[in-house]
């Protein structure tokens, strides 16, 4: 049996219960998976963790007991870039004690000291291809998916937005929940000020891929990610993305990418915005970097290297 612990849960619809869900699925045929928040003692071939923090109960208690069981552990954008770097004790305690780690993007490495690096594999997450939705409104389509956090940066897109051309003729959607009340509420303000802006609010998992589908851009502008998901959504659908130049994104688009701004600046960003709906070249240019990377996050090359999991490379040792 391989374990996956994870913090999140399908009533979150969030990155981590999507990775745990998806994985659980590619080891079917070759081992039972079982997804829970905790690890409550059971036998398994394998214990895969997700995030270094939030699962380092289950993490300890799992060394402690059960040693001879060999322990992944997957780490988060916030386990890499803000929870180790900062010394955080369950975190650091987490991935000294995990056989191997994972990381879901492979600029990610480089924030881990070389004695962990040895530890540690890059998995690129992944979905299924879609065709490029059609889009016959006449305005530019933009979509931002993720909730309504801090570490998602959402102001960031809503201050671009007062700074573009009031003539430019887009449409900027935003999909998620409102986790912060307060970015909800202001969510809800621009709404009522701004004709071109439209927060959908959550969305099932399946609805939000075809809101990436049809879009002609995803704007994706988080200050902190481990590999999102959605930008693995949109190169799958042909749809190209603006992105914030952090560890994460640089990770999943590679380091040359065109469409990149300074996180939190949004003078930058809607320059891009502008770019993207006036500049036909420029969107083709982002769409041709997309495609590039599109075998990285194949569902076949996923499934691979989750099941590699199961082998005794999984213990201590280089990668």
């Amino acid at each position: 049996m391989a374990l996956i612990v994870t913090p999140g849960t399908p009533q979150a619809n969030n990155g981590n219960w999507r990775t745990a869900h998806r994985w659980s699925g590619y080891l079917a045929g070759v081992s039972r998976a079982i997804v829970q928040t905790e690890w409550r003692g059971e036998d398994a071939d394998v214990v895969i963790a997700l995030h270094a923090r939030r699962s380092a109960d289950s993490i300890a208690r799992v060394k402690a007991a059960r040693p001879d069981i060999p322990l992944v552990v997957v780490l988060t954008g916030t386990d890499l870039y803000r929870d180790l770097p900062q010394g955080d004790t369950p975190a650091q305690r987490s991935v000294e004690l995990a056989d191997r780690l994972v990381a879901l993007q492979d600029d990610a490495p480089r924030f881990l000291d070389a004695r962990l690096r040895r530890r540690c594999d890059v998995i690129f997450q992944s979905c299924p291809r879609l065709a490029a939705g059609p889009n016959r409104a006449r305005a530019v389509d933009f979509v931002a998916v993720g909730h309504l956090r801090d570490e998602k940066d959402p102001r960031t897109l809503w201050r671009a937005m007062a700074l573009l051309d009031p003539a430019l003729a887009v449409r900027v959607r935003h999909v998620g929940d409102a986790l912060d009340p307060a970015l909800g509420r202001e969510a809800g303000e621009l709404m009522a000020r701004e004709p071109r802006f439209r927060w959908r609010g959550a969305l099932p998992h399946g609805l939000a891929r075809i809101a990436i589908r049809c879009a002609d851009v995803l704007v994706h502008p988080s200050r902190m990610e481990g590999g999102a998901n959605v930008v693995v959504e949109a190169v799958m659908s042909g749809t190209p993305v603006i992105a914030s130049r952090i560890s994460g994104n640089v990770g999943m688009l590679g380091r040359d990418y065109p469409g990149y701004f300074e996180p939190g600046d949004a003078r930058a960003l809607a320059a891009l915005v502008e770019a993207a709906a006036r500049e036909p070249r420029f969107l083709g240019g982002l769409r041709e970097a997309c495609d590039a990377r599109r075998p990285l996050f194949s569902p076949a090359r996923e499934k691979r290297a989750v099941r590699a999991l199961l082998s005794t490379r999984v213990r201590r040792g280089p990668g």
